[in-house]
């Protein structure tokens, strides 16, 4: 069938809901309503089996503001797998509920491999999602449920600094045969059903401006070079730059969606928060302060991240005739309540494209950017 209306989508990076999730959604919800179609990344499991979430906010009716302004979840993520398989369990009962779509976890590996497809208007939109982040407690197996993957392996080296045993001056990152080729047959294979394939990757480095790993513009290339149209990008939880390729766009990280993690803020109570053997939440909160070298702004209790992640964008492509024919994002910034807003080119958008001008010339990517009325437009 052919596309009957131009259409726009629109991606969110990742997306965490807690107490109040309902307040949390609404400042999204009117741009959210104005598209036809609506992805994000979930970034952490919703159940009430499992104690670990206990004390976290994560019972599965926090994700009712999802409903009606979401169409497609993607899944797999370092996180996946907190709440064991009762987490995954019941985060994908949950949104199958409620008629969203999603893709990159299951019950086994081929559940997890399996796509979203999503047909609005004659159009059909096919959705993959792989997490590079591991770690391998989250991957899906033949009989284990989980997320899908590209394992990615890393090497260290000296260079030619005389300090053994101190911090490597290389850090060589590739992903693995097998696991990149189960991504690459996947996108060939939605490529021949789709007239829109959208490839969602949870990768990055974790709170660091700027800089790119080795295998993020590798693992990008190869799935478009496959046959995606678009590749997005969750799990740095700060924007990063943008990149052209083919003709095709690459958001290589969208920074946070919507996200209410008081638990990360190292002043946190945690109450009857549990621990298990993949994640402990209050030392989490404390490991992270020496880990990624920032200390979270208590002016912001629910949004404990680095100062720069409060510049963030919804990407947002325009699709005619069945092909994405303009790229681009709209910008949003993160308030002391926690709050995602969108932001005109007055009220601060021209802040966040300053900002995502920067990381992009300094991370060597090649994206443009124009205003059109308060949108940034991909040249």
């Amino acid at each position: 069938m052919k596309q009957k209306k131009e259409m726009t989508l629109l991606a969110l990076g990742d997306i965490i809901l807690g107490e109040e999730s309902q307040q949390y959604v609404e400042p999204l919800r009117e741009i959210l309503a104005g598209a036809d179609i609506r992805i994000g990344q979930l970034e952490v499991p919703y159940t009430q089996r499992n104690e670990v979430l206990t004390g976290l906010s994560r019972e599965p009716f926090r994700l009712e503001p999802l409903a009606g302004c979401m169409d497609i979840m993607t899944l797999s993520g370092n996180h996946l797998y907190d709440a064991k398989e009762e987490g995954i369990e019941d985060t994908v009962s949950w949104l199958e509920g409620h008629g969203i779509l999603h893709s990159g976890a299951g019950r086994n590996l081929a559940e997890a491999r399996r796509p979203a497809v999503f047909t609005k208007e004659g159009l059909r939109v096919g959705v993959l999602n792989f997490n590079c982040t591991g770690p391998r407690a989250t991957h899906a197996g033949p009989r284990k449920a989980g997320g899908a993957y590209v394992k990615i392996y890393t090497s260290y080296e000296l260079g030619d600094v005389a300090n053994p045993g101190g911090p490597p001056e290389i850090i060589k990152t590739f992903p693995e045969a097998e696991s990149l080729e189960w991504m690459r047959q996947d996108i060939e294979g939605l490529r021949e059903r789709c007239d829109i394939v959208v490839v969602y990757f949870h990768k990055g480095i974790v709170h660091k401006p700027v800089k790119l790993a080795e295998y993020e513009g590798l693992v990008a290339h190869i799935a478009i070079d496959a046959g995606a149209d678009v590749v997005f990008s969750s799990h740095s939880h700060i924007l990063h730059g943008i990149e052209v390729y083919k003709g095709k766009t690459i958001y290589h990280g969208l920074g946070n969606g919507i996200a209410w993690v008081p638990s990360l803020s190292p002043s946190y109570e945690f109450k009857d928060a549990k621990k298990n053997d993949v994640f402990d939440p209050k030392a989490w909160a404390e490991q992270r302060i020496e880990r990624f070298g920032f200390v979270p702004d208590p002016e912001y209790p629910t949004y404990p991240f680095h100062p720069d992640a409060i510049y963030t964008v919804l990407a947002k492509c325009v699709i005619a005739d069945g092909k994405i024919r303009k790229t681009g994002c709209i910008p949003a910034i993160v308030g002391k309540d926690g709050r995602t807003r969108v932001v005109s080119r007055e009220t601060g958008g021209a802040r966040v494209l300053e900002y995502l001008e920067e990381i992009t010339r300094k991370a060597g990517l090649n994206a443009e950017y124009e205003w059109e009325q308060d949108e940034i437009i991909i040249k």
